[in-house]
C-alpha cells in the first residue's frame, strides 16, 4: 500500500523530485508505526536518512514520564534492537542493516530504561515460532530452542554456556533457513546479546533482572521506610508478610509470588523490588 501511495505524488511531480528525497542509496520517504514507551503513538513518515533522534524524541515526543531512551526495535518481529549508543544513526536501508537491524515493515518500537532486553528478545521470538511454516528444520526447530533457552535464562536458570549456544544456533538459523523469515528470526537475539550482553549476564550470573521485569527473579524488600501500618500484609494473598503494628514488616521469599500487590498498596514507598 505505501508502495501504490507513492505512485500518484511521483506521476504528478516527477521521479526526479521524489529522488531528491531521502539519501543517494534509499530515495523517497517512508511510513513508520511508531509504539513503544513513547509519548505520541502513531503512524509517521519521514524522509530517509532521518535520524532515530529525531523520530522518537521530535516526532515520538520521547519516552513518557520522564523515562530514559533504551532501545528502538525496527522492521517488525525479525527486526534487530538498535541502543541508544546508535540514537543519532540515519534510517535508511544501508544504516539499519551496518549495525543488525532492517527496515522490514516499517515498524518502530520504542523501549525505556525499564525495559528488559533479554525478555524482549524471548516475546519477538515467541512470534516467529508462531510464524514459521514448519517446512525446515533449522527455522521449525532451531527458533524453538531458542525460545527455550531464552526462558532458562529469564527464570533465573541459564548458564554462560547458554550464551555461546545462542550465538551458535542463531547462526546456523541464519546460514540454513529455506526463507526470510528464518533468515532473519535470529536478529532479535543477536543484536540484544550484542549491545545489551551485560545484561544477559546479570541473568546468569547474578540471577537479577536489572530492569525488574523477569518474574521469576524479582524480590519484594521492606525497608526501613515501613511504619508497621500492616496494609502490606492483609492484601498479601499467600500471607507471606509478617510483622507487629508499627513495626518493621518482613517477605518470607519462599511464599512471595512476585504478584506485587504488597508495593501497590504501600502508602508510604517502603516496599521495593530488586
Amino acid at each position: 500500500m505505501e508502495t501504490y501511495a507513492n505512485i500518484p505524488w511521483i506521476m504528478q511531480n516527477g521521479w526526479e523530485k521524489f529522488a531528491a528525497i531521502g539519501t543517494e542509496k534509499s530515495k523517497g520517504t517512508k511510513v513508520f508505526a511508531l509504539g513503544g514507551k513513547i509519548t505520541n503513538t502513531g503512524l509517521v513518515e519521514v524522509p530517509m536518512g532521518t535520524t532515530l533522534r529525531e523520530v522518537v524524541d521530535e516526532i515520538g515526543g520521547g519516552c513518557p514520564n520522564g523515562k530514559k531512551f533504551k532501545a528502538a526495535q525496527t522492521g517488525g518481529p525479525s527486526g534487530g534492537c538498535i541502543p541508544a549508543s546508535h540514537f543519532d544513526i540515519p534510517i535508511d536501508y544501508e544504516s539499519l542493516r551496518s549495525i543488525g537491524s532492517m527496515m522490514g515493515s516499517g515498524g518502530l518500537i520504542v523501549m525505556d530504561e525499564d525495559t528488559c532486553m533479554v525478555d524482549i528478545a524471548r516475546y519477538f521470538l515467541d512470534f516467529t515460532v508462531d510464524e514459521s511454516c514448519g517446512k525446515c528444520t533449522p527455522c521449525r526447530i532451531g527458533t524453538k530452542r531458542l525460545c527455550q533457552i531464552l526462558d532458562k535464562i529469564t527464570a533465573g536458570d541459564g548458564t554462560m554456556e547458554d550464551l555461546d549456544t545462542l550465538e551458535e544456533l542463531c547462526e546456523h538459523i541464519i546460514q540454513n533457513s529455506l526463507c526470510g523469515l528464518g533468515q532473519s528470526a535470529p536478529n532479535p537475539v543477536l543484536s540484544t546479546l550484542k549491545y545489551f550482553r551485560e545484561e544477559y549476564i546479570a541473568h546468569v550470573r547474578d540471577k537479577k533482572c536489572p530492569a525488574g521485569v523477569c518474574k521469576k527473579l524479582l524480590q519484594y524488600k521492606i525497608t526501613d521506610k515501613c511504619t508497621g501500618c500492616t496494609a502490606c500484609a492483609r492484601v498479601c494473598p499467600t500471607a507471606a508478610i509478617s510483622g507487629k503494628v508499627k513495626e518493621k514488616h518482613v517477605i518470607d521469599q519462599s511464599k512471595c509470588v512476585k504478584c506485587g500487590a504488597c508495593m501497590e498498596k504501600c502508602r508510604f514507598g517502603a516496599i521495593i523490588k530488586e
